[in-house]
């Protein structure tokens, strides 16, 4: 099941990126004035394009992280809600780094203004990580208010 959430994500990652690509050849469709924008933007970093100019070291951070996290569902019996946080997280890891190591940049479009603030450009990846990464804090916070454990038991 986790496997099916990993390509969902990562397939719908990619054609929204390739169709973004294709459509934004102006760089900027408005969708709602002053609050959503189609922002076609080629990121070397990462959010609010920290660590900018450094493909390679986020890359090989990805794939440590990646690693780390097959690792834990290979080793736990998890819930399915980690297993479907660990799920976006991976599928969101998964598609920038595919940008990350073919293009040597994460292709962003998704641009939304708030109160005024113009929010930094993301992509599906990017919304399905923070996602996951939300439902993860969640189930965290469960386990320890309620002294169960979502993630209990080795795999022998």
């Amino acid at each position: 099941m986790i496997i099916i959430l990993i390509l969902l994500v990562v397939l719908v990652d990619l054609w929204t990126k390739y169709a973004m690509q294709t459509l934004t050849k102006l760089h900027n469709l408005v969708i709602i004035e002053d609050f959503f924008h189609l922002t076609y933007v080629k990121n070397t970093g990462m959010a609010w394009s920290l660590l900018s100019g450094n493909t390679k070291l986020l890359a090989i951070v990805s794939v440590v992280a990646i690693i780390i996290i097959l690792y834990i569902i290979y080793k736990y019996e998890l819930h399915w809600f980690y297993k479907f946080a660990f799920g976006l997280i991976l599928g969101g890891a998964f598609g920038n780094l595919y940008d990350r190591v073919m293009l040597g940049y994460v292709r962003d479009f998704l641009d939304f203004y708030i109160f005024g603030y113009n929010f930094p450009v993301f992509n599906f990846a990017d919304a399905a990580l923070t996602v996951g990464v939300i439902i993860l804090a969640i189930c965290i916070l469960l386990d320890d208010r309620n002294g169960k454990k979502l993630a209990s038991r080795n795999r022998k």
